[in-house]
């Protein structure tokens, strides 16, 4: 695949070298006469811009192309396209590699240990669901893990902490009034 300026080259040795005719010549590289007869007049000002990116690239290494164009827009003033500034950007291979995200190594947290006696592991969750009629409720839930036994669960449209904290607090009145009874 060869691009429409190379072509155009071609086409130009092609007429210079072999003596053909324009015509014959942009019909077999393939491109329009108006292609061929057409003058770039703005090389000298792509130029600059090469330039000016490699110059901001090189002082700059984390900026990319959003920040290069940005500060040849704004604080050099060039009125030129973005799409101008990213295909120079591009041809002169500026792009930046799109490093990625390191993940962080955790150490390995080691087994869960199983409780040998009732209250030494809780454990609590949230849970949701909704009705017939399309009302949610809510249920908090506290299990001890030894026994797999409920210690209480709440269920309302609406848990706040405070009520959170009032179900925490009677399950422990309750659990260790409980054992010390015994």
């Amino acid at each position: 695949m060869v691009n429409p300026s190379r072509r155009k080259e071609l086409v130009q040795k092609a007429v210079q070298r072999d003596g053909i005719s324009i015509k014959l010549a942009c019909t077999t590289f393939g491109i329009s006469e108006t292609c061929y007869r057409c003058k770039a007049n703005l090389s000298g000002e792509n130029q600059k811009i090469a330039d000016w990116l490699l110059r901001l690239t090189t002082t700059y290494k984390r900026w990319g192309f959003g920040l290069c164009f940005l500060y040849l827009r704004n604080v050099k003033g060039y009125g030129c396209n973005h799409k101008r500034v990213y295909r120079i950007y591009r041809e002169l291979e500026l792009n930046l590699r799109i490093k990625p995200k390191r993940r962080l190594k955790r150490d390995f947290p080691g087994e869960l240990g199983v409780p040998i006696a009732p209250n030494q592991v809780w454990s609590m969750d949230f849970m949701s669901d909704q009705l017939v009629s399309g009302k949610t409720f809510r249920t908090f839930n506290v299990m001890d893990d030894y026994n797999r036994e409920g210690l209480g669960i709440e269920v309302d449209t609406s848990l706040p902490s405070a009520r959170v904290t009032r179900a925490l607090d009677q399950i422990i009145e309750w659990r260790f009034a409980d054992r010390a009874a015994t």
